[in-house]
């Protein structure tokens, strides 16, 4: 068995009935009671003192364990800040490549919990900037008052460690079973709790206190739906005069299935006095947040999708690319989450694959627009984030092969891709133009050691005349592992990448004229 290394703790349970739900699936609460020991342990083994929960970065929920079945949760720390405790701390170790990759990743998530609210209160206020998703009409929405639960536990002492102070992991757990209970209200069906956002304890409670949780519903995004829990201590007079102490709250999301383990569209909620509005927008500014932080918190490895480029088949690989650009325009459930004069992005989540949108407004021809960002050696010109494209294969007339480098991200090397560009026109002007991307594995290009071999899945221009002189410009991404740094900033909110790369791409069209340009048609 593999011995854990110092500063790691790992922990066996066997799945019982008493930990499952009604499923016979593990309680995301006692999972919760179980990572939060584990950690603990693990940081009172590098710092030789008693060790108490400060907050929790977000937790993802990807796959379900059933009774019957072991789990082991691995603890680990990855990096030890002065000022997490009273004492200094002794520096993390680092014996392996992945353990520096751990321990950068440690200070970017600690980055983003120190600039967590003000981040949090400009999206708020970039919210009400643009058009309001809440229609006036009440065709299907609902109000969440209904959704309002409350739930009151005595704290005891099999609830708390010896100096008496609550486990963080049995308040988390208590947090998780009112709070599944407030979204199963609103949808009718078995919620799974997909996420979690930040945990921060903001005070201790006791041995013999009152916890008080009230839970309801913030917010619905089609098949998830954001459940906010506040938690607040009482002890004995505290109780008696009515007086408590706000000691934690946390955002909860969940996804809902039926019987037929089909993904359940939750109604659409409507906001009806003031504090329900500020949930409902505060509950936008998270999501926003919530998938930025995905890639600082899961550092998920980079699943291959390239296709291997044949060329006594390169006419069905070329329309392949095509047609899976065409299914992803196609999808529904986008979500706008920034509008910014003539730029508006939107995003969409299924099945933990996340997709942008961006929609661009452009005071030029489509044909002209068309033509430039059809070719993709222009593309350093307007794009920071492309340092140099060339053909490395022309296909044929309307399908090219590029090589492209890319600057650094995150302290990481820069990267490169080999993809395949299949460009479309119309029939005729006034309809809709199309330039479709996807990586492909060219043998006379293999990965290089100063680079990492980036891809993308899935992406591309879609471009429609207005009229004759102006268009609009819409670029998708199915955003893979490798490619989500340079958007994960922007969509959580501590970056405007997206929005400036936008701007230039319409400055760059606009600036450009018909003189001069060779014709691709």
């Amino acid at each position: 068995m593999e011995r854990p290394a110092a500063g790691e703790v790992h922990m066996s349970q066997a799945i019982q009935p008493a930990h499952a739900n009604s499923r016979g699936e593990l309680s995301a609460g006692q999972l919760l009671k179980w990572i939060d020991a584990t950690a603990c342990l693990a940081a009172e083994k590098h710092a030789g003192v008693s060790c108490v929960t400060a907050s929790v970065d977000d937790i993802q929920f990807e796959e379900t364990a059933r009774v019957g079945q072991v789990i082991t949760i691995k603890a680990k720390v990855t990096r030890a800040f002065s000022t997490s405790m009273e004492i200094h701390l002794k520096p993390v170790t680092l014996l392996t490549e992945q353990d520096h990759v751990e321990h950068n990743l440690a200070s970017e998530r600690r980055k983003v919990r120190l600039q967590h609210e003000d981040t949090f209160q400009n999206l708020v206020k970039e919210s009400g900037k643009f058009d309001d998703p809440v229609c006036d009409e009440d065709d299907g929405m609902v109000s969440t008052r209904g959704t309002s639960v409350q739930s009151i536990e005595l704290v005891l002492p099999p609830h708390a460690n010896h100096h008496g102070n609550t486990f963080g992991g049995q308040i988390m757990a208590w947090m998780e079973m009112v709070a599944t209970i407030s979204a199963s209200r609103l949808c009718q069906a078995h919620p799974l709790l997909k996420s979690v956002d930040m945990f921060k304890f903001r005070g201790p409670s006791t041995v013999g206190d009152r916890l008080v949780f009230n839970a309801i519903v913030n917010n619905t995004f089609q098949t998830c739906v954001e459940v906010g829990v506040r938690v607040e201590a009482f002890d004995c007079q505290e109780w008696a005069e009515g007086r408590g102490r706000h000691i934690n709250s946390a955002f909860l999301i969940y996804h809902a299935v039926n019987d037929k383990e089909e993904l359940v569209k939750f109604p659409r909620v409507k906001p009806m006095s003031k504090d329900d509005f500020r949930r409902y927008h505060g509950a936008i500014a998270r999501k926003r947040i919530r998938l930025g932080r995905k890639y600082v918190i899961s550092h998920k490895e980079e699943v291959p999708f390239r296709i291997h480029w044949d060329v006594s088949d390169q006419a069905a690989l070329s329309e392949d690319n095509v047609e899976a650009f065409k299914k992803l325009v196609a999808k529904s459930g986008w979500e706008v989450t920034s509008a910014v004069e003539k730029i508006k992005i939107y995003t969409l989540e299924e099945h933990d694959i996340l997709s942008v949108w961006v929609e661009k407004h452009v005071e030029k021809p489509a044909h002209l627009a068309y033509h430039l960002l059809s070719d993709f050696t222009k593309r350093p010109l307007w794009d920071p984030h492309y340092m140099s494209c060339e053909v490395i294969d022309c296909v044929s007339e309307d399908d090219q092969i590029y090589y492209i480098t890319c600057p650094r991200a995150n302290g990481t090397k820069p990267k490169d891709l080999v993809v395949l560009v299949s460009r479309r026109r119309p029939p005729k002007d006034s309809d809709t133009y199309m330039v479709a991307v996807k990586s492909v594995i060219l043998p006379s290009f293999p990965p290089s050691p100063q680079y990492i071999r980036s891809e993308i899945i899935c992406a591309g221009f879609l471009i429609h005349a207005t009229d004759s002189s102006s268009c609009t410009v819409s670029y998708f991404n199915q955003i893979s592992a490798s490619i989500l740094p340079y958007f994960a900033g922007n969509l959580g909110g501590w970056s405007k990448s997206i929005e400036e790369t936008a701007a230039s791409c319409i400055q760059f069209i606009e600036n450009a004229t018909d003189d001069g340009l060779i014709s691709i048609f």
